[in-house]
């Protein structure tokens, strides 16, 4: 396959230096959950699909089909290990692939009618915790596992989290409306409530802040948070039916998420599904992307460029703080900061 390249002249943000985005792979899925290891991009998506590309090499790629039946997949995380994959709908099957072998098999199922899975992550080698939406009891259905993923433990009723309100759910846009730094994990919600939850030492203590993000309707709210350290953190979102209105749809944290500073209302590229800390920039430097284009800020999130208007693309991770791998409808990307 030919490598595609883009170059896109920027003036400000990059010291006028050219942007090349380079096509890793093309398929026929939806890819909305991405990891690096080994030198390689590994993703989930539609249609059950799970595989890898060489970073440096595109000849170098595999791809599996973990079930028979056409599952899509919106969660992706690892430890030093494994891969874990769910799909998110009923019945949910989480997926456990060793990194030595790709040998897979389903780990632990949820059965519940309403399943929905948004969002997975480990926090360290032993811990991962996911959410699926609410069913009847209004509160956000935690699974966890503290070995590793050998075993899970689905609370469907977690008393200890706390009630959200009717119309207040969760969005599986890009596996990362959960972020963890330091000691915490953040859940982001939309809907009827844009709100964030907080988890402190795993212990199931959480804690929840209201936010002056866009919300009130399905379709608003946080799509997207990141944390640079404990304390300073960021959220993006917006209306994915409106996807060009761009008020109250960034915001940023000094307090670990206690509190929200809407950050360039009226003044961005619109509605954004994924967004991440540069590596090493202390927290100036953060990208996001969104369907219809991708944008960056140098200034902690106050300001925000286009610099690229590269549709379809929903989710994002940096390679090294000059590099970046973005994926979505049909393709892997990859951006070197030139």
């Amino acid at each position: 396959m030919k490598k595609l390249l883009f170059f896109i002249f920027i003036s400000s943000i990059f010291n006028a230096q050219s942007l090349k985005i380079e096509t890793l792979l093309k398929d026929k899925i939806s890819i909305r959950a991405l990891q690096i290891y080994d030198g390689k991009v590994w993703y989930s998506g539609t249609d059950s699909k799970f595989g890898y590309v060489n970073l440096k090499d595109t000849l170098d790629k595999k791809q599996l089909k973990l079930s028979d039946k056409k599952l899509q997949f919106r969660t992706l995380a690892q430890n030093r290990t494994h891969f874990f994959a769910i799909n998110i709908e009923s019945p949910a099957y989480f997926f456990k692939i060793a990194k030595k072998n790709l040998k897979y098999q389903v780990v632990f199922n949820d059965n519940d009618s309403k399943a929905f899975y948004d969002a997975l992550k480990f926090t360290n080698n032993s811990f991962a915790i996911s959410f699926s939406d609410p069913s009847e009891n209004q509160r956000l259905n935690i699974s966890q596992t503290r070995n590793g993923g050998e075993k899970w433990i689905h609370c469907n009723d977690c008393q200890d989290f706390p009630y959200l309100e009717k119309g207040e759910a969760a969005f599986a846009a890009s596996n990362t409306n959960i972020a963890s730094a330091g000691n915490f994990i953040w859940i982001a919600t939309g809907g009827i409530k844009s709100r964030i939850y907080r988890m402190k030492n795993t212990d199931c203590n959480w804690e929840v802040y209201g936010t002056p993000f866009i919300q009130g309707t399905s379709s608003q709210g946080v799509y997207s948070i990141d944390f640079y350290d404990k304390n300073f953190g960021i959220a993006v979102g917006g209306d994915y039916t409106k996807q060009a209105e761009n008020i109250n749809n960034i915001a940023t944290t000094n307090d670990g998420g206690k509190t929200w500073q809407i950050q360039a209302s009226g003044k961005n590229g619109g509605y954004k599904t994924c967004v991440k800390f540069r590596p090493k920039s202390k927290g100036k430097d953060i990208i996001a992307v969104g369907d219809q284009n991708i944008e960056f800020s140098n200034d902690y999130g106050k300001t925000w460029k286009t610099i690229s208007e590269e549709k379809g693309l929903y989710v994002c991770e940096w390679i090294d703080e000059n590099t970046l791998v973005f994926a979505g409808k049909d393709r892997i990307v990859k951006m070197k900061l030139n």
